[in-house]
């Protein structure tokens, strides 16, 4: 049975290419309790907070529940539910998974193939990561789920279905001149620009091309906040700010308040800005909440 094939074709929810990280996230989730524990119960009630959080704060914008991933992955054939009662989920309502004393873990045989190929862990981890989570979040996810991945297993997994053009990031750079489209940072050694990154607006997991009307330069601050959705780009190319976000030092409003409803710097005379299509797919599906009034001088 080939383990990351069956991952890659999870059964997900999906309605006009909406992203669905429900199951992901809780197989990551899965994923790390199984290093900690290979032989251990997964108890709803637990589960339910510990993901929740995730949820929030890598899902979709409006709220979700646990419980939809927690019963349907179990169809998915790599996870399986008990209760008091005996195998089985009682269904994906919160109440029925709370009383019943419902409990989650890895399937018996995926188990048994984590324990046989101890690589094989880490090679499912990066798989879910890459179709499902920008580069920008997957240092920081795995930090929030509990995985431990070995250097070589944390680097890129390279997959057959697409390639990344690697002239994306030269060519983002170059149309906004080296320059952060959000606050103008240009910082350099020499001639080498240093914290400067080359953001999808649109995530390549979800179809994002590897072009600059896809394309922000931002410095890497802003790039986490733009794939966190604390920022995002509105109408005529201004800077949306999330009413969600909160930050009380003087730096959180200088780099981050401030810009709400400036104008994008960049991308230079010739080039064309970030698309139409591409904008309203991560004010949909990353963007959090309502964008806070434009500042005033």
């Amino acid at each position: 049975m080939d383990w990351l094939e069956r991952i890659a074709r999870l059964r997900q929810w999906s309605r006009s290419g909406t992203r669905a990280p429900h199951k992901p996230l809780l197989l990551l989730y899965a994923l790390g309790r199984f290093q900690e524990d290979a032989d251990g119960d997964l108890r709803y009630t637990v589960v339910e907070r510990d993901l929740q959080r995730l949820l929030a704060e890598y899902g979709l914008p409006h709220r979700t529940t646990p419980a939809y991933p927690f019963h349907h992955l179990v169809s998915d054939g790599v996870w399986e539910v008990r209760t008091d009662r005996g195998p089985g989920s009682p269904g994906s309502g919160v109440r029925d998974l709370r009383e019943t004393g419902a409990t989650g873990r890895l399937a018996p045989d995926f188990r048994a193939a984590l324990r046989r190929d101890p690589q094989l862990l880490g090679r499912i981890a990066q798989l879910l990561l890459e179709l499902h989570f920008p580069p920008s979040l997957h240092g920081e996810l795995c930090e929030a789920v509990g995985l431990g991945l070995e250097p070589a297993q944390a680097g890129r997994l390279v997959t057959a279905r697409r390639q990344r053009d690697p002239r994306m990031r030269e060519l983002v750079l170059t149309a906004y001149e080296y320059r952060c489209a959000f606050c103008g940072y240009d910082g350099r050694i020499g001639a080498v620009p240093v914290g400067l990154e080359a953001a999808h607006v649109r995530w390549w997991a979800f179809g994002g091309p590897d072009d600059v009307e896809n394309g922000l330069c931002l410095c890497s601050l802003h790039h986490k906040l733009f794939d966190k959705g604390v920022l995002g780009v509105g109408d005529g190319h201004r800077i949306l700010v999330s009413q969600r976000f909160v930050g009380h030092s003087a730096a959180a409003r200088e780099h981050v308040m401030v810009l709400a409803g400036r104008p994008l710097v960049g991308p230079q005379p010739g080039t064309r800005p970030v698309a139409a299509a591409h904008r309203d797919w991560h004010a949909r599906q990353v963007f959090h909440g309502e964008p806070r009034p434009a500042t005033t001088a």
